[in-house]
């Protein structure tokens, strides 16, 4: 049976709570092999939360905003398909987490997995970062036990942060993004990653060559893309790691197969920008220097963009390339301020992301904390809605996957979490004393974390409970 979602409740009321979303692209359907089958039909009763629509930057009452409280999640086979403020009955298993927040599980766009062995490390900015910390780390990751037991504890760590879908770095070694590949799969999640490119100015076991790494990455390609919910990502590195004539390769393959996504680093750090302009004289910029080997696209996700121009901005809009802001790595290696307003303006997607290790938390409402925080430095405010909005559905609408996830749209796979509105005497008051929705939501994403989390879902799955 397939429910209609109930008449939502406007954002611009004082009441507590509401959120929903409209579809696009094709959505896998829901599987429940490797790691447990969903309930037939799974109810979840808490103050549902998502999406309809872009909001309007530093809008507090903002229509597109989806708020449901005290609401039953009807799920059917791993999918949504509506929601109701009545019980909806026998037929259903039912979870009733009534006074919690249930929102769909967020979507962290770049994120590397074998930096959680570096995390909270002292002491550097980015280049001396990567050499000190990152590459030592990352060379570690051609032993295939090492690949798998970090896929499996990153995965893992990832859902009990209620992040259900990633855009992942993992290592220069073809086995690392196999094992990250087939930990996603186990677990049911969207994953998109694919082997790091990267033929110069790196260690030795962290390079590799041209004609290699192609047939390394149509070796993947073939065995992984679009497999279950998994999707390959040609994956560069930055562009100092990798020759012209490796940029080119890359090019060639996103040239060759439009389902394919790009990742990679842009403009993030002075030194870097300085750095590329030596390597690469005949660009205009950074971000041009992928832009002439046509590594920009609607599916291409570039972190950071800290130091781009109004040219730049411009080229993103035209390409539909995103950037993935990582405030929390920003911050904590000093690499500067991004101006989200500026690119938003300029019609540029923009998503959030952790960028673990550089960023040191995969909590999404810690990251978005210090996108806050960013952005106040700069005479802006971040709404609590531009903020979720990012890390739910703008990102899966960034990613081509509105149609799989990132809101509560009937069809739509359930990706869900459940959190604590509040953990501790000083949110618990500060929630006691909120007037409004926008208050409340900001001041959870805010103060709340991973210690909040109730349980994570992946396509009706449970995947992490509390306790």
């Amino acid at each position: 049976m397939t429910m209609t979602a109930s008449p939502v409740t406007s954002a611009a009321c004082a009441t507590p709570m509401p959120a929903a979303a409209p579809a696009a692209s094709t959505a896998p359907t829901a599987s429940t092999a490797a790691g447990g089958g969903a309930a037939d039909r799974l109810a979840l009763k808490g103050d549902l939360l998502d999406f309809t629509a872009a909001p309007d930057w530093a809008r507090v009452d903002d229509p597109a905003v989806r708020f449901r409280p005290d609401h039953w999640l009807l799920i059917e086979q791993g999918r949504i398909v509506g929601a109701q403020p009545t019980d909806p009955g026998e037929g259903w298993q039912r979870h009733d987490h009534s006074g919690r927040l249930i929102l769909p599980g967020f979507v962290d766009t770049h994120v590397h997995s074998p930096q959680l062995d570096v995390i909270a490390s002292y002491g550097t900015e980015l280049l001396d970062w990567l050499n000190t910390y990152t590459f030592p780390a990352e060379r570690r990751y051609q032993d295939p036990a090492v690949a798998q037991e970090g896929a499996a504890r990153f995965l893992d760590a990832l859902l009990a942060h209620g992040t259900t879908a990633a855009v992942v770095y993992p290592t220069v070694h073809k086995g690392s993004a196999d094992a990250l590949f087939d930990a996603a799969a186990a677990r049911g999640m969207r994953l998109i990653t694919g082997k790091i490119l990267m033929d110069r100015h790196a260690p030795d076991g962290l390079r590799d060559d041209v004609v290699q790494a192609e047939r390394d990455c149509l070796d993947l390609i073939a065995r992984h893309h679009q497999r279950e919910r998994l999707a390959y990502a040609v994956t560069v590195r930055f562009a100092p790691t990798s020759t012209p004539e490796q940029l080119a390769m890359a090019g060639a393959l996103c040239r060759a197969d439009a389902s394919l996504y790009m990742q990679t680093h842009v403009a993030e750090n002075r030194s870097e920008v300085e750095w590329v302009a030596r390597l690469f004289p005949q660009a205009r910029s950074y971000l041009d220097v992928y832009d002439q080997v046509g590594l920009l696209h609607p599916r291409a996700v570039l972190a950071h963009g800290i130091w781009l121009d109004v040219t730049d901005r411009a080229v993103l809009a035209r390409t539909g390339a995103q950037i993935a802001h990582c405030p929390s790595s920003n911050l904590f290696l000093g690499s500067g301020l991004f101006d989200w307003a500026a690119h938003r303006a300029a019609g540029v997607a923009v998503s959030v992301a952790s960028d673990v290790g550089g960023g040191t938390s995969l909590s999404t409402q810690r990251t978005l904390s210090d996108g806050y925080k960013v952005q106040a430095l700069q005479g802006q405010r971040l709404t609590a809605w531009s903020g979720l909005h990012a890390a739910t559905r703008g990102a899966a609408e960034a990613l081509d996957l509105a149609g799989e996830l990132g809101h509560f749209d009937p069809g739509t796979m359930a990706d869900v979490c459940i959190w604590d509105w509040a953990s501790g005497s000083v949110a618990q008051h500060r929630m006691a004393l909120v007037r409004e929705l926008h208050e409340r939501v900001f001041a959870w994403m805010t103060l709340s974390d991973e210690r909040n989390l109730v349980a994570s879902y992946v396509a009706g799955v449970p995947r992490f409970q509390r306790g």
